[in-house]
């Protein structure tokens, strides 16, 4: 599938789409302690809707690896280019920072970095053990790129036994040459296969509006029930600048809300799903 880009105009949000501006004395004091321990979060570098009222309910999602990835995904708004940070205090870094901001549920990203030999999977399960040392209480859920179908580096990650194992599959089969054309979704299947397999519980998302046909969606549900996937997040995609995906669509709350009930009842122990959902929206009640 062929978008272009330059003849596609930008649609009007609609009311349910609108989201208040992140604020308030706690938000800032996060806000601040992050930039000080020289961290990066996914809430702000991908403009996460529901940055505030995340960090105000315990929930952070860190991204470590740095700030630049290897891949050019039409969706996202990370910074692509070559990589030039790899810091092993990172960890210690993110642990001290889950500490002090009392985090009750840690969700730890990155970047894809498949220069790597091990596409970082090491700075993953380490940072994984960290937190556990200063905060054993807090529930840790990783979500990580393919490592480009690497068994050896998955099992990395899941030998430091995170809470929750995600892996976006992100869109449809039909539309990953336009939307992950770096990724494969087969590949990523196997993946969320092979941590259940072990035993882990398994959480995956996808944006709606990109494109996609509902009948894709639901058949992309199926592909995961086969898998025995635990969660799964849907919601709407929103165009981060002018040189992204545009939106196709904006999905409204009653097709969220149907979808959900038809993820429930294929078999899902949890679906969150709905406009300004993000794949680490609510987490701390999926644990």
């Amino acid at each position: 599938m062929k978008i272009n880009i330059e003849e596609n105009k930008l649609l009007r949000r609609p009311e349910w789409l609108k989201a208040k501006i992140p604020s308030g004395e706690n938000y800032a004091r996060l806000k601040s302690l992050i930039e000080g321990k020289k961290l990066h979060t996914v809430c702000e570098e991908a403009r996460c809707p529901n940055m505030g009222e995340c960090w105000n309910h315990g929930t952070a999602t860190f991204m470590i690896l740095g700030d630049v990835c290897t891949r050019s995904c039409g969706f996202c708004a990370v910074k692509t280019g070559k990589p030039t940070e790899l810091d092993a205090q990172e960890p210690y870094r993110v642990a001290g920072a889950v500490k002090t901001m009392g985090v009750r549920l840690a969700v730890i990203t990155s970047v894809n970095r498949d220069e790597l030999f091990d596409g970082g999977a090491q700075i993953f399960a380490e940072t994984i053990r960290q937190i556990r040392i200063v905060n054993p209480k807090t529930k840790v859920e990783v979500l990580i790129p393919d490592f480009k179908g690497d068994e050896f580096a998955l099992n990395i990650v899941l030998d430091a036994f995170p809470d929750i194992l995600n892996h976006n599959l992100e869109t449809v089969l039909r539309l990953y040459l336009t939307v992950r054309p770096q990724a494969n979704y087969r590949r990523s299947l196997e993946l969320l296969d092979r941590a259940k397999r072990r035993g882990f519980n398994t959480k995956t998302g996808l944006m709606l509006g990109i494109g996609e046909k509902i009948e894709e969606v639901i058949e992309v549900m199926k592909d995961l029930r086969k898998i025995n996937c635990d969660i799964l997040t849907l919601g709407q995609y929103l165009q981060p600048t002018k040189e992204h995906i545009p939106v196709d669509r904006f999905v409204h709350p009653d097709e969220f809300k149907m979808l959900k009930e038809i993820g429930l009842n294929m078999g899902f122990r949890h679906v969150e799903s709905g406009p300004l959902v993000r794949s680490s929206y609510h987490a701390e009640g999926q644990i």
